[in-house]
């Protein structure tokens, strides 16, 4: 018996052809990615309650339930539809993950890189952002600041008002003015230049990590992080401590210089040059203040 048993499954492998083990593989791993997709989510609990349903289906067929079975085999003929509606976010999130990839670079169909007056351009915004940043932190002033990377957030800028302008300082400074109308929203960055302002980013619903003294800015920023590749800084109004959000992890506590390396690296490449600049400035601001004592 154990022998037959044996020379059936030998008998079963010598038919597996090299094709099938690709089909094999390429299945495992699509299964393994819709678990890592959804597990610790909402969507965790709903995958379970569809196993439930399952197994209601499956019973009810072996006690010959004839509406239970009907009303089930109705259900699972919608199913693709109802995947779509109650999966939406963790399919987006997945699409939108798939989407980031440098596949489509190695066919030129997305501009890769950037010219020099882009980066020149995106190198004064983080600049400005590093000064304000520190302005902002000793005045505890809140702020939050979108970067935008790949992932377009047209969508979001919809949400304030477009503004389309150089960097600098005292723009900023009146955006992020407390009684000014546009204070309480994000803005955003794209390609250097101030983009939107007022903006409406969603909060994070999904971390649990996330300290419970901090306020909605960093909710928002984490949100926004977890579904874009945007890199977000905040200043808390509560502490005056800089954080940078990207990836779904905040990090917090950056002074001027590690926040200016920071955004460089997340934002550019050449970030050995942009820090001897960074040091060099503000060498020469630390002089200018000994100068004036």
């Amino acid at each position: 018996m154990i022998v037959e048993w044996f020379n059936s499954i030998i008998a079963v492998f010598k038919t597996i052809q090299f094709n099938d083990v690709i089909d094999i593989l390429a299945v495992a791993v699509i299964v393994f990615s819709l678990f890592r997709l959804v597990r610790e989510t909402r969507a965790e609990q709903l995958l379970k309650g569809v196993v439930i349903l399952l197994a209601v289906y499956i019973v009810s067929i072996l006690l010959g339930l004839t509406m239970m079975t009907g009303l089930m085999r109705l259900l699972f003929e919608f199913s693709v539809l109802i995947v779509a509606i109650v999966f939406q976010p963790e399919l987006r999130k997945a699409l939108e993950r798939l989407g980031k990839t440098g596949f489509w670079k190695y066919f030129n169909l997305i501009k890769s890189g950037k010219n020099n007056e882009e980066t020149e351009a995106i190198k004064k915004a983080i600049v400005v952002t590093a000064d304000t940043a520190t302005l902002f932190s000793s005045s505890k002033t809140g702020a939050l600041i979108v970067f935008e990377r790949e992932v377009k957030l047209s969508d979001i800028a919809a949400t304030g008002t477009i503004v389309n302008s150089d960097p600098s300082v005292a723009l900023l400074s009146n955006i992020f003015f407390n009684k000014a109308p546009l204070h309480d929203g994000a803005t955003i960055v794209r390609d250097g230049r101030v983009y939107a302002a007022g903006c409406i980013l969603p909060l994070t619903d999904k971390n649990k990590d996330i300290d419970i003294n901090l306020g909605t800015r960093h909710r928002a920023a984490v949100g926004m992080s977890e579904v874009s590749d945007a890199v977000i800084v905040v200043v808390s109004e509560e502490t005056g401590s800089v954080s940078v959000a990207v990836n779904g992890e905040l990090k917090r506590d950056y002074d001027r210089e590690t926040l200016a390396s920071y955004l460089q690296s997340l934002l550019l490449d050449d970030t050995k040059v942009y820090i001897k600049r960074s040091s060099k400035f503000s060498s020469n601001r630390k002089e200018n203040k000994d100068e004036k004592k």
